[in-house]
């Protein structure tokens, strides 16, 4: 049999609010034509973000029920410790409410002014959260990278020669450490290999350098390796993903994504140091170091969502799924970045709207229009996003990927769903050239995409 099939039932639905172009028209406006302004309610198909946006099995469900609601040792985070440390592997596991408090805590311990924090591609969060201490977050993904129309297998990986140089340049002391997202969210959904890793690691260990891993989405990069590196296939994604986490020093990670939560975040690490420093943070802003801001159902559902994320059977549903709607849509002719990744579908959105300039925010514009005319609400990860401007000249400095990505939620939209996005994008291509351009009318200075607004030009 070709067709690969969800590997789970449907017990419980939720209805969607139909609405019409007219209604959705008038709606982005009001928001501002930013689509993170848009209430949840007024959108038919929600590919915003697959952070915390999956649906949560029988299990865990079962398991909310079964939480200890104890402020200090409740047993829900002696069974959460476990579940993380069997697959991670560090001494020290620390709860948190989601990602970005992992990435402040961990920041605000260990980097100072100054410092240069280098990575594959780092992410919104993670490059402000870094931005904030003074300390400078540098890129330096492989240049296949930066191609969005190359097929390469491990589109993820860091330049490892830049990663050397840029050591060297600023000086070891000024590398707190070496931060590797897997998969590279920035940069596509493109994953890290394991050669890759290795590299990496032995750069650091060069240099005593911790080597840590932003594990958003461990899973799906352990099933890539997998699939696409040599010595692999016979690997179960649960040994794949232990190789991984026992080539680093410590792990930040969003349990929104890999492990099935709706929220909740973890910091693991073996420096004892660095988790003193931490968990002494964390008193002050999250809550007691057994629960992190979270409650013992969380941290149950946690527990056991990461350990159904390793299931062999949906990791290749979960690829399989997400690559039916970019081939769909590639065989459709729209641009998209190649190959397709994990949790989403790529569109190249300065190709999609090639009759915009980047100072018409051609992605936005096109996560705007694909609001209006289907009810799709997407994200742009492009010039909104990630461009700078020069504060003395004014001028602008745009990212070299300007994309729009389709974040498929775990475990929560049908085939059909996908074959009405494909159908709607689609479309929606063949009269591109009506997409129009916009322009700021409020940027905030730190994260401008959540809460900007705009006006069409």
């Amino acid at each position: 049999m070709r067709t690969i099939i969800e590997p789970f039932r449907i017990k419980v639905v939720e209805p969607i609010r139909m609405t019409s172009r007219e209604e959705r028209a008038a709606l982005i406006r009001q928001a501002g034509y930013n689509p993170f302004r848009l209430k949840a309610e007024h959108v038919l198909i929600d590919l915003l973000t697959d952070s915390g946006t999956g649906a949560m099995s029988t299990h865990q469900w079962a398991g909310v029920m079964e939480g200890d609601e104890s402020y200090a040792g409740a047993r829900s985070f002696f069974r959460f410790e476990e579940a993380v440390r069997g697959i991670f592997g560090h001494t020290h596991v620390i709860p948190t409410h989601q990602g970005r408090a992992s990435e402040r805590l961990l920041c605000r311990a260990v980097v100072k002014a100054g410092d240069v924090i280098p990575g594959n591609t780092h992410f919104d969060t993670t490059r402000a959260n870094i931005e904030d201490t003074g300390a400078e977050a540098r890129d330096m993904v492989i240049p296949e990278g930066l191609d969005p129309d190359l097929d390469h297998p491990f589109k993820g990986n860091i330049d490892l020669a830049d990663l050397e140089r840029c050591i060297a340049e600023v000086g070891r002391e000024r590398v707190p450490f070496v931060l590797i997202t897997v998969t590279n969210n920035s940069g596509g959904g493109q994953p890290v290999s394991m050669a890759n890793l290795r590299g990496t690691r032995a750069i650091c260990e060069r240099f005593h350098i911790p080597l840590l891993l932003d594990a958003a989405r461990f899973a799906e990069n352990a099933f890539f390796i997998k699939l696409r590196e040599p010595g692999y296939a016979d690997k179960s994604p649960r040994e794949i993903a232990c190789e991984m986490f026992a080539l680093s020093d410590g792990a930040v990670m969003s349990m929104k994504k890999d492990a099935f939560g709706n929220i909740g975040g973890v910091i693991s690490l073996n420096s004892d140091e660095w988790a003193e420093k931490i968990r002494t943070a964390l008193i002050l802003t999250e809550g007691f170091i057994t629960y992190g801001g979270l409650a013992g159902r969380d941290l149950e559902a946690l527990a056991i969502g990461i350990e159904e994320i390793l299931d062999e059977e949906y990791l290749k549903y979960r690829i399989a799924s997400t690559a039916y709607v970019g081939n769909h849509l590639a065989q459709a002719g729209v641009p998209l970045l190649k190959p397709i990744g994990g949790h989403a579908v790529y569109i190249n959105g300065r190709r999609f709207c090639d009759h915009l300039t980047d100072d018409k925010f051609p992605g936005w514009a096109l996560s705007v229009a694909l609001y209006e005319h289907v009810g799709v609400r997407a994200c742009e990860i492009g010039n909104v996003m990630f461009g700078t401007q020069d504060r003395a000249t004014g001028a602008w400095n745009w990212p070299a990927l300007d994309l729009v990505r389709l974040a498929i939620p775990r475990r929560v939209y049908t085939q059909s769903h996908m074959d009405y996005v494909v159908e709607g994008i689609t479309e929606l291509y063949q009269h591109r050239r009506e997409i129009r351009g916009l322009r700021f009318v409020h940027r905030p200075a730190v994260l401008p995409h959540f809460t900007a607004t705009f006006e069409l030009v």
